[in-house]
């Protein structure tokens, strides 16, 4: 009987620590979205909480790329959060789904999974992360705790018993254990090969596909599925912002997640360069030889800075034969095309088109506001349709641009503990925005842009909107079309339905022969200036 008890004791003491654990999570999750909302994202409800042991909080990652990215990217952010909750000078400290909760002062400095041991040290993960309900370890709603709020409130969801006993002393710091974990010796678990991190966040799922860049998402998709013969070498360029990270990335994940046993090196090509230097004065090329060339998958970023490097496209070039003969694939990314990236030799440009060269363009109205709502969803952030549609019209340049400006939403918005509208926007993106919004969106209309081409052109309102095709109806109309879509936010089916009733593809074709025309017509070039001068918002 006695046994029995203590038993019971032992397993309600560990229920009462788990539920303190997932609380002190919880708490935590809430506070970084006040403090550091940037950093927020939706897959921080399924971190696994594993307590207070030698100064740190432990806490579990669904992956060991997650749990890398937390700790090259989230670090501080978490340390700040965990502090202000609790009170104590702790520090996180991130695991992946195989590592022991150990003692800081014995565990290893590195990404291998700890070896088993039966160090006292060594605690046990209370749960099993494969069978982890992510539902069940939701964070709760509600206002952060102040710095001086205590974390075992009634929140907690437990009992007034179980809340007036202390957190056992075996679990709190004390002068005889190991010094607090600090953020440096914490990174320092990071391989030190120079690989970059990859964003759990950058996977094909949240990758929004438009007519810009589907011919090089359905490559990425075909490399990913089967590398080294699918297009080896895949070759993605483009403009600054617009997604070729995003699609790297989104390649490394998929074939880590088909393949967690591959050998993948994904670098930047300053990092490559950074790196040969280095072995050549060090003496140390069998090495750098060994971490690029031994890869089944080697991934380089702005491969364009090779540019007038002599001694770096040589070794490059012998990489580059090495893997492809031993059929292993090779990604690159570049801002120009192969053939226009300056002072790169004749035989490297040949290389790199042997596989596929896709270009990523900008990204076109619709796709830049499903990219948003993606983002903001990524970060559990909601924005209004009017908010969307606006930044979307006034940012058409790149998708980091559009990123920057979720960011200063979600920051202005937490400061000011307002929600999001489009006036709280106006604030938040400064005057230009602004000004844009209230010409773009209330000065602008298709009903004043077909009023003023009908004045324009002297024509009926009723013949432009129509069916007749007549040359003299059928220019005004398209024109209209044109200033629709340049000055307001309305999509291609929406302006079709105010002129008449027709398709997008009428209206996609009427921007294009307007664009094509007025660059051929100083006739048609003046018409278009006057009439947007009528309109009152300059010729763009």
């Amino acid at each position: 009987m006695g046994l029995n008890n203590r038993q019971s004791n032992r397993q309600s003491s560990r229920q009462h620590d788990r539920q303190h654990d997932r609380f002190v999570l919880d708490n935590v999750l809430r506070q970084m979205q006040q403090l550091h909302p940037e950093h927020t994202r939706k897959w921080f409800e399924e971190l696994e909480p594993l307590g207070i042991l030698s100064g740190a909080f432990g806490v579990r990652a669904q992956t060991d790329m997650h749990r890398d990215y937390l700790r090259r990217t989230c670090l501080e952010a978490f340390n700040d959060s965990l502090r202000m909750v609790t009170g104590q000078l702790l520090a996180v400290r991130f695991l992946g789904p195989q590592e022991l909760w150990e003692s800081p002062s014995t565990s290893t400095t590195n990404n291998n999974t700890a070896s088993i041991s039966n160090s006292s040290n060594i605690i046990e993960p209370k749960t099993d992360p494969k069978k982890t309900d992510p539902k069940k370890t939701k964070p709760k709603t509600g206002p952060p705790l102040s710095a001086n709020e205590s974390i075992w409130s009634d929140e907690a969801g437990l009992s007034d018993q179980e809340l007036s006993e202390p957190l056992p002393t075996s679990k709190l710091p004390s002068s005889n254990t190991p010094g607090i974990l600090h953020v440096s010796s914490e990174r320092a678990r990071i391989g030190s090969n120079g690989a970059l991190p990859i964003n759990p966040d950058y996977g094909f799922d949240e990758f929004v596909i438009g007519p810009n860049n589907r011919l090089a998402h359905a490559a990425s998709v075909a490399v990913s599925e089967n590398p080294g013969f699918a297009y080896n070498p895949l070759f993605i360029h483009g403009g600054v912002g617009l997604g070729k990270t995003h699609l790297l990335q989104a390649i490394c994940l998929k074939i880590t997640q088909d393949n967690p046993e591959i050998n993948l090196h994904y670098v930047s090509c300053d990092g490559f360069m950074t790196q040969f230097m280095s072995a050549v004065q060090s003496g140390k090329m069998a090495e750098f030889r060994h971490t690029f060339r031994d890869v089944d998958l080697l991934v380089i970023d702005d491969i364009h800075f090779l540019s007038k490097r002599d001694r770096t496209q040589e070794e490059f070039f012998h990489t580059f034969n090495a893997l492809y003969q031993a059929n292993k694939q090779i990604i690159l990314s570049s801002d120009a095309p192969p053939e226009e990236i300056p002072a790169l030799e004749e035989r490297l440009v040949s290389r790199f088109m042997w596989g596929l060269v896709a270009k990523v363009d900008k990204p076109g109205f619709e796709t830049r506001i499903e990219i948003l709502k993606r983002k903001a969803e990524a970060r559990g952030l909601t924005l209004p349709d009017p908010v969307v549609t606006e930044i979307a019209h006034y940012i058409d340049t790149n998708i980091r641009e559009l990123e920057g400006a979720i960011t200063k939403l979600q920051i202005y918005a937490t400061v000011e503990q307002k929600k999001i509208d489009l006036d709280l926007a106006r604030d938040a993106l400064g005057e230009e925005f602004a000004a844009a919004v209230s010409t773009q969106g209330t000065g602008t209309s298709i009903d004043k842009i077909i009023t003023e081409i009908a004045g324009y052109y002297t024509v009926k309102r009723t013949e432009i909107l129509g069916k007749r095709r007549h040359k003299s109806i059928a220019l005004p109309r398209q024109v209209g079309m044109y200033l629709s879509r340049k000055y307001t936010h309305h999509s291609l089916e929406e302006v079709g339905a105010q002129y008449g009733g027709r398709d997008h593809t009428t209206v996609m074709h009427a921007v294009k022969t307007i664009t094509k025309r007025i660059k051929e017509d100083e006739s048609l070039h003046n018409d278009v200036l006057a009439i947007e001068s009528r309109l009152r918002v300059g010729p763009g």
